[in-house]
């Protein structure tokens, strides 16, 4: 049953919740706080698929920043440098991870909390 497998992991910037682990893909929804930011980071085992299902902010993906909104999509390859921010409402996205989800396979490059 799916909802066993369902959790959260809280973060300084917000939270995850995840709903599938490498059952073909691992799916999460990503709760960013208001004008917080994740790490600049990647991932060597897996491409992501981002939908943004509330509020608004920026990402960069691949070293191009741009704002996005509600309803937009964004993918990541394998490898490929990325980070989301927090507009000042916060932001949700559903992340789809296609590939060997591991939360130790992340590459930080830049992170506002020591991170790195």
């Amino acid at each position: 049953m799916i909802k066993d497998k369902v959790f959260q992991i809280e973060r300084p910037w917000g939270n995850f919740r995840q709903f599938t682990l490498n059952d073909s893909s691992t799916i999460k929804i990503i709760t960013v706080k208001p004008n917080e930011i994740l790490s600049s980071q990647s991932h060597n085992k897996r491409a992501e698929f981002w939908h943004v299902i509330t509020g608004a902010g920026t990402v960069e993906i691949g070293g191009v920043k741009k704002n996005t909104v509600v309803g937009d999509e964004h993918e990541i390859s394998i490898g490929e440098k990325h980070r989301l921010g927090a507009g000042p409402n916060g932001i949700q996205v559903l992340e789809i991870a296609i590939g060997d989800f591991d939360e130790e396979d992340i590459i930080h490059y830049e992170d506002k909390y020591g991170r790195v």
